[in-house]
Formats: C-alpha cells, structure tokens, sequence
C-alpha cells in the first residue's frame, strides 16, 4: 500500500464540498494520506489582539469562506453505495488554537444571553510532545486532537457549504474521532472525492461555545479503504472502546432518533438479533446517547455501544 502526502495550498485547499470539483490526488483503497491542514479559519498564524491575522490567501480571492478543507482525494473502485473507512492512524496538533465565545447571532449565544458585544478569545499554546494546551489565562488542559471536518460531497451538482454534516460525513465534530479509531461512511458519488480539515484540539461533547480549540494539524495520517459489501445508510465509528452511530437533524430528537435507528441495524449485525424490538430492548440497557454537538447547522447526536456491553461473543471484522 502507498503513502501520498498533501499540504495546504492553492491547488488542494477549498471551501465547499462538490462533486464538480478535481479531484488532488488519486489513490488506490488501502492507501494513505499523510497531510498537515490550516485551522477551520484559513488561518497562517495565531490570532493577536493588536492586529489582522494573516490568513491564506486564496480565501480572500474566493467565495469560499467554509471551513478550509484538504482535497478532494479520488479512491479508485469507490461507487455510490459502497461504505468508505477512514482508518484515523495519527493526528499530531500544531502550535497554536482559538476558542471564540459569544459576541455573535447564534441559538447557542442567543439561549445564553452572549450575542451582545466582543467575543471572548481565548489564546492557547499548544505542546504536542506533553498534549497540553494553555491559554492567556493560565489555564492548562489535556489536548485530545480531532478532525472535525471528514467527508464526502453530496450527490446532487452544485457547491455545498461546508458547515452542516451530512450522511456522508462533513462538519461531525465528533470528539472521540481520535488517533486508533475508524469512521464509517456511506459513499455518494465515485471515487468519493473525501476532504478533511478543521482540526480541533480539545472539544468537550456539544461544542457548547460554537467553536472548540480550533488549529491547524502539524500532521494527520489517514488510511483509506473501500468495502464494496457493506451497505450503510448513516455514519458509524469503531473506538477502541466501542461503537458509535452518529445522527445529524434540525432538531436534537431528529438526530437522536436517526442515531439510535442506526444503532438498533449495528445490534442485529453485532449480535444476530431477529428484530428491531428485541435490538431496542437490548439497547436501553446498554446504549448510552450523547449531544455531539450543537454548534452546527444540523444538530448531532450519537449512541455509544461498548465492546464489552453484553456477555456474549461479539467478534466483530478488523476491516
């Protein structure tokens, strides 16, 4: 299998997703991606109070102002209908995050009593040697860095915004994406066309302040591969813990209800249950459901099955 490396530049970054778009690079299923990205922010260097950031500049010549995304990136033999794995193997941070926290019109803001006046910034240091994060505060915190953006365009022509998550991936946010974890998504066009990007280095689940610690990534590297025989109709996660379906709905129910759909199909797969109500009996006994997220314009939720949830054999594919 073969290793390609992409950086952020003129020629792989972009801000939306579209099947219309060229695709960077053109791999093979199995091969992987060794990459560094920019924040979701297009961003060159931290953020300072004195001044303008400088920001790449192929955002200021565009329309393009979503998240600043790494590809597209063609996997040969992917088609529509197919299930693409995205084997997260490394994700290193790199030396500076933001958080941003009210000061604009947003529900999260609005519930809150926040849209009023500036935001709060907060500055943070990034170490990736310790995974430790520290703000102009003082304050001192684990780093768990993610990607929150991963995914494919939708089937339809046209240039799709960045912001929302999709069922093909996108904006998940999801915390627990880390190094050693696997996402699943179904696959909507050919070859795929996967971008990834908007690193986060710490996120708690929600995203309560719209934003989590947003950076760049020093180094992401990422595996993928084509199964040609799953058939998947929404996202789903293995963790070194446990499985994970995800759902994404204008409202939290919606989301919940799709997520947890999603999870009673994993029972019967995992544990050969004849029907949904046998698999939903099982699951409020051992599925947890948690808020991925409410910063986005679809809002996630995603039940969480642990590998040790029930006391049966539930060997499961390595692939």
């Amino acid at each position: 299998m073969a290793e390609h490396q992409l950086h952020p530049d003129d020629r792989t970054l972009h801000g939306f997703f579209s099947r219309g778009y060229e695709p960077v690079l053109r791999i093979q299923s199995g091969d992987t991606i060794l990459a560094s990205t920019l924040d979701a922010g297009w961003g060159l260097e931290q953020i300072r109070p004195d001044r303008q950031r400088a920001r790449h500049p192929k955002i200021a010549d565009s329309d393009e102002h979503g998240h600043a995304l790494i590809g597209p990136v063609w996997i040969e033999g992917a088609q529509p209908g197919m299930t693409l794995v995205v084997h997260i193997e490394e994700i290193v941070p790199g030396s500076f995050g933001y958080t941003f926290a009210g000061g604009w019109d947003h529900p999260v803001h609005t519930g809150l009593k926040l849209t009023e006046g500036e935001s709060d910034v907060l500055v943070w240091t990034l170490d990736a040697q310790t995974m430790i994060g520290t703000n102009q505060h003082g304050h001192r915190l684990r780093l768990k860095p993610f990607l929150g953006v991963m995914g494919m365009p939708p089937p339809e022509e046209g240039l799709h915004p960045t912001a929302p998550p999709r069922i093909w991936g996108g904006n998940i946010d999801c915390r627990d994406l880390v190094a050693g974890t696997r996402l699943y998504l179904p696959i909507p066009v050919e070859g795929g066309l996967f971008s990834f990007g908007d690193g986060h280095a710490a996120q708690g689940q929600g995203e309560v302040s719209v934003t989590a610690i947003e950076c760049p990534m020093e180094r992401v590297r990422l595996r993928l591969e084509v199964l040609p025989d799953l058939k998947i109709s929404t996202p789903r996660a293995w963790t070194p813990d446990g499985w994970l379906t995800l759902g994404f709905g204008a409202t939290l129910e919606q989301a919940t209800f799709t997520a947890l759909d999603a999870m009673l199909t994993l029972m019967r797969e995992l544990y050969g249950l004849p029907g949904r109500g046998q698999a939903l009996g099982l699951a409020t006994a051992l599925v947890d459901l948690h808020i991925t997220q409410i910063a986005n314009p679809a809002l996630g939720v995603h039940a969480f099955l642990p590998h040790d949830a029930l006391m049966v054999d539930t060997q499961t594919s390595s692939s």
